[in-house]
Parts: structure tokens; C-alpha cells; sequence
């Protein structure tokens, strides 16, 4: 973390400076981004638009305040590594159930009635990621980032108690879409009025309103299997109840344990069976009483007490999908700049158990955040909005995919080794399936396709472990002047920035040239994106990685570049050079050309964009100028 570039401030450095009246407690007419929904997704969005003073963000929330508890919970590895771009990942780790291992329990062989332990595996492969995968509720997820938006320089904070009632576009009018709000407090209840906005992101879940008002539908399966979810303290002799486990019973379901924060606590998915339309509603009312007896049922021989149920739920399995997550197509069909836009829940719907929704949804969020601050800072053109809908519409459909056979696998009955004829699951296929999709519920699996913001892979040679259009995968580094360790991906904030990062040896004279192209006063590229008065790094911040070890370089005679001058007093950044850790060699790690070195260009969402060789300062000027821009 990098503070006092403009002068000395007290306090804490989490803190950023508001200007006097930035705020207002009263909802603008006016507004460059409205967000309707404050959960996980429009609060990640909210988070990362707070970070621009210019930008006049605002949330509507139909709730009277803030989610206190239930809901969903997994947080993959990937979520992690962007909250950690929010400056939140210390507090999520520190209060967070790590999921370490994952048991797996099926029908006893010689006593199909009793339940036995059949394996027990690592949950998330070694080298994934430098972060685990956790548990947390989703209420603790959404304080985080609404204490970020109160801690940004806009101050942020939900208007609670509206819900939208009518979106309409008109682009003849500066701010083109006009929104319809009405009070749901008991003080001013039924009380309507509108907003206009340059664009409007419904985060409004399942039943959204801003879906329908673009006319998209949800499209896919029905739901055909419920579950009861219930989170409680209980006392129990099962002796894996502090350990993710999946257990397959005989005769009497499956349930899905998943410990959660605090020691105590643990959520329990109950098989409650499949659904017909005559036995839907009786399912829907299935009690607390209920679902315990029947997880009970599931874990004998071992006993369950459940002290207190502290949240529960009943949901159906079903997966469902929107063709668009914008309206970029007016209403006879023709192509337009999309001004309203549609993000998780409200676009895409699956069963809990995958432990994908809210990773997915606040995924949705982090890739449109940056561009439309992008747009709206003048940045980029409005075209680049297009992309959000083209990216995030294929990794949904890819989670309808595994969610649809993982619920198959967890909602199936065991296969009787003594009745073959009879048919089932064969439990031993869950654990494997499990191990083999590793890498998509770590989250880390998304990678885009060439496109816009998305390189061909004429140089990937040169980075076999950073894949285009992949997320970035950090490694261990030594910042070189003050000898300190560092993941190299932790250098990068949700502050909608691109990174360059320089792959090479330190007397590599295409890596000298490199520097100077990239930094010349005339045509350099650095010069041609950042906007006159602002910091050399404040559009495309370029990083270093050198071969040799740290106490073999010399800070001053580093490129000018690496070394670059910031703030109203000039003051030098010191933290754009790293060597390699000598025990995690990054080259090593990440299959790059010790030879050649490498140029790894990163967008503002910590996916990879392109791989380039050191010589290739022209061809990234051509990838990038039709990005990045400014007047």
C-alpha cells in the first residue's frame, strides 16, 4: 500500500480523502451510474466505481438496510485474489472458515442402513493459488464492501427502502435512461419519483425488474430437485463435521456439510427429493423440524442435535439464463451502444452447491466496473461496453454446464453394489468429479476469447503459465529496493488500471529499449494514453520482473521508467522493480522464456490480455491505442 504521495495524512491510510460535499444524503436527479440491488454483485460494482471522485455513482436497495445473515457463503480462490485488489483480503482470511480438505461418505457395504467414510481429498489443488478457498456469510461479504464504499472518496452508501417500477431510454436526452423509484418505508411508503442516469445495472436478483424492463428472460431447465439449506449449532459425534463433506445415504437422501466461520457454526444442505407439480408446494413448506430429522436420517449412525437454526431456506435446483446482459438491441432488433445492463442473479440462476453464484456474480461485476469508469472518465469509447455482454454470457453458461451435473452427482441415489440392475450414483464418481473440476470452483477456469481486449496467441511460448485471456496467476517476487517479498499480482488494485508486466534480464538490451519506447517524451506510448496532469502510471502502470537476484542490481542505473516521478512533489515510486524469489523462481513458475524475457500485458480485471515479446512495442501500441485513449 502506497500513501502520502501529496503530503502528509494522519489516520488511517484506508481512508481516502473525501471532497467537502461530495456526498449527499439526498438521491441525485442525476447520476452517471445508477445500481439497483446491494447484493454481492452490485456492491463490488458500487466498491469499484466509488474509487473515482468524478464518477457519480449511486445503489438502490429495496431492503430497509444491510443483509444480516443466510444466503450464500463459498468464496473461491479467484474471489479472493479480487478482493485482495480491494485492500479486503486480510479481513476475509482472517475471519474466514478455510476449506482445506473435503471428505466424502457413502452407504455402508455391510450395513447399507449405516453411513462409512470413503475418502478424503485436498480441496483446491497445490499452486491454484496463493489464496484458499472459504466460507464466510454472504452478510459479512456485502459489510466489507460497503465499509470500502464508505472509506472511498465518494462516501458512498445504499438509498434503502425504493424498488424500481418502470426503466425507460431515450437517447436524445443527455442522461438516457430514466428510472422510476417508490418508497417501501412505512414513512414515506408509495411515495414515487425519477432518476436519470447514464447507465443502469440491475443487480436485482431473480425476479429483477431492470431485466424485464429490457426485455430479456430467463431461459433453461425447470427446477426438479429441492434441497433444504439451514445454517445451525449443533452437537454432533460425526467426526468430520468441521470438514467440507459430501454423504450419500441409502435410502434417505444426500447432504452437503459445510463448516462455517467462528468454529461453531455449520451449514447443512439437505436432500429433500425430486419435485412434481403436485408435490412443489408441500416441498416449498417443508419445516425446520423437517429438515433436521431428515439430516438426522441421513448421518446415522452418528447423532445430531441441533442446538439452534440460526437461517434456513428451501430452494429448487434449476438453471436458467438470459441471452443478453445489456440492451443493445432496441426493440426491432437493431444493434445500439448498451446504456442498461444485467448482472448475476438477475442474468443467470443455478443451484447453491456448486458454490458458484455469488463468485460468478461479483465476477460479472468486477469486469463491467472498470469499463464503464473507462467510458464515463472518457477513457475509452463507448463501444468497449459492448465486451461485458460478450465475456460474461459464455462463462455463465459454462456454470449452467457444471452446475447441471454436479446437482445431478450430489442429488443421486447411491448405486447398490448388491443390486446393480437398480441403477444410481456411483459414489465413488462424485469424488472424482470433484477432484477433475478443481480448478472451475477455485474459479480460476473463465479464460476469454480473442477479441477487443483479448490478444491471439503468436507469443504465448513466451508465457506458457500466464494463458491469454486467463486470469493473471501471481508468484512469489523480491521488491527490489527494499528487499521485501511479494505476490507480483498483489500490486494491482480495483482502481481500473492496466499493467504491463516486463519479464527480463537485467542487461537485456531490448528490455533498456523497451523502456525508453514505452516512456519517450515524443511518441512514447505512456505519454500518448495518460491524460495531460496526470501521473505517468495513472492509465497503464508498468512493472518489472529482472533474473537476477536482488542484491546484484543496482536501483540507479535502473531505466528512468521504473524509477518515475509522482505527485504535486514529484516524489519517486520505488515499487516498480522485482527480482526473482531464489526459493519460487517466477520464470520457473510461470514457463517464462529466461532467454527471451516477456512482456505480460494484464487489463484492470487481473485477466490476462496479451502476451507480447520484448521487441513488441509496436504491436502492443496497436492492441492497446484502440482501447485506451484520452482527449
Amino acid at each position: 500500500m502506497q500513501f502520502h504521495l501529496n503530503g502528509f495524512q494522519a489516520g488511517d491510510p484506508c481512508v481516502h480523502p473525501a471532497p467537502e460535499g461530495i456526498h449527499s444524503q439526498r438521491l441525485p436527479e442525476f447520476v452517471d451510474v445508477l445500481i439497483v440491488g446491494s447484493g454481492p454483485a452490485g456492491l463490488v460494482l458500487a466498491a469499484q466505481l466509488a474509487k473515482f471522485p468524478g464518477i457519480i455513482t449511486r445503489i438502490v436497495e429495496r431492503r430497509a438496510g444491510r443483509l444480516t445473515m443466510g444466503q450464500a457463503d463459498g468464496i473461491a480462490c479467484r474471489t479472493v485474489e479480487m478482493f485482495n485488489a480491494f485492500g479486503l483480503a486480510d479481513k476475509l482470511l482472517s475471519e474466514a472458515y478455510w476449506v482445506n480438505e473435503t471428505a466424502f461418505w457413502r452407504p455402508d457395504p455391510d450395513n447399507r442402513q449405516a453411513i462409512t467414510r470413503t475418502g478424503r481429498v485436498q480441496d483446491t489443488e497445490d499452486g491454484l493459488s496463493e489464496f484458499p478457498h472459504l466460507i464466510v456469510n454472504q452478510a459479512r461479504i456485502q459489510d466489507y464492501l460497503l465499509d470500502s464504499m464508505l472509506q472511498s472518496c465518494r462516501r458512498l452508501e445504499p438509498d434503502y427502502s425504493l424498488e424500481v417500477i418502470s426503466l425507460e431510454r431515450d437517447d436524445s436526452q443527455d442522461y438516457p435512461v430514466c428510472v422510476t423509484l417508490r418508497r417501501t418505508d412505512s414513512a414515506s411508503e408509495g411515495q414515487e419519483f425519477s432518476v436519470r442516469a447514464s447507465y443502469v445495472v440491475g443487480c436485482d436478483g431473480a425476479r429483477s425488474a431492470v431485466r424485464a424492463a429490457i426485455g430479456q428472460q430467463l431461459q433453461g431447465d425447470a427446477a426438479n430437485h429441492a434441497w433444504g439449506v439451514m445454517d445451525v449449532l449443533a452437537v454432533t459425534d460425526f467426526p468430520d463435521i468441521r470438514l467440507k463433506a459430501a454423504v450419500q445415504s441409502a435410502s434417505d437422501g444426500n447432504l452437503l456439510i459445510i463448516p462455517r466461520e467462528g468454529g461453531h457454526l455449520v451449514r447443512f444442505y439437505v436432500d429433500l427429493g425430486d419435485v412434481s407439480p403436485e408435490s412443489r408446494q408441500s416441498i416449498r413448506q417443508t419445516s425446520v423440524e423437517q429438515m433436521v430429522a431428515t439430516a438426522q436420517r441421513i448421518l446415522h449412525p452418528y447423532t445430531l442435535d441441533v442446538k439452534e437454526v440460526a437461517w434456513s431456506s428451501v430452494y429448487e435446483v434449476g438453471q436458467r439464463l438470459t441471452y443478453r446482459f445489456d440492451d443493445s438491441l432496441d426493440e426491432q432488433g437493431r444493434e445500439r451502444a448498451p446504456r442498461v445492463f444485467i448482472a448475476g442473479d438477475a442474468c443467470h440462476t443455478h443451484s447453491a452447491k456448486a458454490g458458484q453464484g455469488m463468485n460468478v456474480s461479483m465476477q460479472d461485476a468486477f469486469n463491467l466496473g472498470w469499463k464503464l469508469a473507462a467510458v464515463l472518465e472518457e477513457r475509452s469509447a463507448p463501444g468497449l461496453l459492448k465486451s461485458y455482454s460478450a465475456e460474461r454470457q459464455p462463462v455463465a453458461q459454462e456454470l449452467i454446464d457444471f452446475d447441471k451435473q454436479w446437482s445431478a452427482l450430489m442429488g443421486g441415489r447411491p448405486k447398490d453394489p448388491a443390486n446393480p440392475a437398480a441403477g444410481g450414483v456411483d459414489p465413488a464418481e462424485v469424488q472424482d468429479y470433484f477432484v477433475r473440476a478443481g480448478r472451475y470452483t477455485a474459479g480460476v477456469a473463465t479464460r476469454y476469447r480473442p477479441g477487443l481486449l483479448t490478444g491471439e496467441g503468436h507469443w504465448q511460448h513466451l508465457a506458457t503459465g500466464l494463458l491469454i485471456g486467463a486470469r493473471f496467476h501471481s508468484a512469489p517476487v523480491i521488491r527490489l529496493a527494499d528487499a521485501k517479498p511479494v505476490h507480483l499480482g498483489h500490486t494491482a488494485c480495483a482502481d481500473g488500471r492496466w499493467t504491463l508486466y516486463i519479464f527480463a534480464d537485467a542487461a537485456q538490451q531490448a528490455f533498456r529499449e523497451l523502456c525508453n519506447q514505452l516512456s519517450s517524451e515524443s511518441d512514447g506510448l505512456l505519454r500518448r494514453i495518460t491524460p495531460v496532469g496526470l501521473d505517468i502510471d495513472s492509465a497503464l502502470d508498468v512493472r518489472v520482473v529482472l533474473q537476477q537476484p536482488h542484491r546484484t542490481i543496482k536501483l540507479e542505473e535502473l531505466p528512468e521508467l521504473l524509477l518515475p516521478r509522482k505527485g504535486r512533489y514529484g516524489l519517486i515510486d520505488y515499487e516498480k522493480t522485482f527480482t526473482v524469489d531464489s526459493s519460487a523462481n517466477i520464470f520457473d513458475l510461470r514457463g517464462i522464456d529466461q532467454e527471451q524475457g516477456a512482456m505480460v500485458l494484464v487489463r484492470p480485471d487481473q485477466f490476462v490480455a496479451h502476451v507480447l515479446p520484448l521487441t513488441g512495442g509496436g504491436e502492443l501500441e496497436s492492441f492497446l491505442l484502440p482501447i485506451i485513449h484520452h482527449n
